[in-house]
């Protein structure tokens, strides 16, 4: 039997035994985890406030793992690989997938949130098609991709061209992965805003991001977006918040046929004036859930060139054993974290 970490009730976190799994079936891959990255989605978990999360459960999908054995059939992986998890566990039948669109298939289950997941010391088991090898990165890199992810796609979804401006709205770990691959378009002009200076000074300090703008209650900030587009707006706004103030209102920072694209997310109903704003600039709202299997492959050829400093993003870290006294720290925003990272197995 080994230590994992059960989600038992909302607030309440239990040290269980598991066993390791037996060995993997077609398909599969036994892994261990090595490290597991802490994000919104837990913290909403723990919580209680995540609508697809039921307890109790074994959170963890920002994983970086290691490959012990696998099934027959699998290919793509082998034993001792190093590999980043894509935890959206699609239905590779159906209508959506067929067309490419396995991030938002009807069936998709996501490893540690609609099922058990990596927050673990035993082996365990997950379908091989979703590792993603990346032998040339840490497990701390590794457990980092998914995260990244997110915001690649995006800005996919937003897909900036050339002479462009991009206003992301939020600075914390979903709005930074997006920040993370527009600084490394030269030709679009990037502005981040953000209620907390100190965010907006990681962001001109570590990304070379300078155009920050601090939300303020009184307006102003409309009025700053104003002055550095010379009155144009922004063409592409990524709404990272999840806060259904911001989500309701960030139409305004958006210029004429610009594109709006919610990465945050919220269950409650949104409200926006349709006429003088969305209608009379010709918007385009998208959505942009999770990413695609693509996307994990870029990443980690783009961290593995250097272009990603992960080591900026990780401010705090701790054992598995500390997880129950100490995971609800995390739930507050005054502690400053970006992403802390816990290491399961060494």
């Amino acid at each position: 039997m080994s230590y994992a970490i059960e989600f038992t009730d909302v607030k309440k976190i239990t040290a269980i035994d598991l066993d390791d799994a037996p060995a993997p079936a077609p398909g599969e891959a036994l892994v261990k985890t090595h490290r597991m990255g802490i994000c919104g989605t837990d913290l909403s978990c723990y919580l209680g406030k995540f609508p697809f999360f039921a307890y109790p459960r074994t959170p963890g999908h920002e994983l970086g793992l290691e490959v012990i054995a696998v099934g027959e059939g699998v290919t793509n992986v082998k034993p001792g690989d190093k590999c980043s998890l894509e935890p959206y566990v699609n239905t590779p039948d159906s209508p959506t997938s067929q067309k490419g669109a396995t991030n938002c298939c009807p069936g998709v289950q996501v490893i540690g949130v609609h099922g058990p997941g990596g927050l673990r010391k035993a082996n365990w088991t997950v379908p091989a098609r979703k590792l993603h090898p990346g032998n040339k990165l840490s497990y701390d890199e590794l457990a980092l991709v998914e995260t990244l992810a997110i915001g690649y796609h995006a800005v996919q979804r937003g897909n900036p061209q050339p002479g462009e401006t991009v206003l992301v709205i939020g600075a914390g770990p979903i709005g930074l992965s997006c920040l993370e691959f527009l600084k490394l378009m030269p030709d679009v002009n990037v502005i981040v805003m953000d209620m907390v200076q100190s965010r907006l000074d990681f962001c001109a300090e570590n990304l070379g991001i300078k155009n920050g703008i601090q939300f303020d209650m009184d307006g102003s900030h409309l009025a700053k977006l104003e002055e550095m587009t010379d009155g144009n707006l922004a063409d592409v706004v990524i709404d990272a918040t999840g806060s259904v103030k911001s989500m309701s209102t960030c139409f305004d920072f958006g210029g004429y046929t610009s594109r709006i694209v919610y990465v945050g997310i919220t269950t409650e109903k949104l409200n926006f004036p349709h006429a003088p704003v969305f209608h009379r600039r010709e918007q385009t709202l998208l959505a942009s859930r999770n990413a695609l299997p693509a996307d994990f492959g870029e990443i980690i050829k783009i961290i593995e060139a250097g272009d990603i400093n992960t080591k900026l993003w990780i401010t705090h870290r701790l054992d598995i054993s500390e997880v129950p006294t100490e995971f609800d720290k995390f739930t507050d925003p005054k502690l400053g974290a970006i992403k802390a990272v816990i290491n399961v197995n060494d």
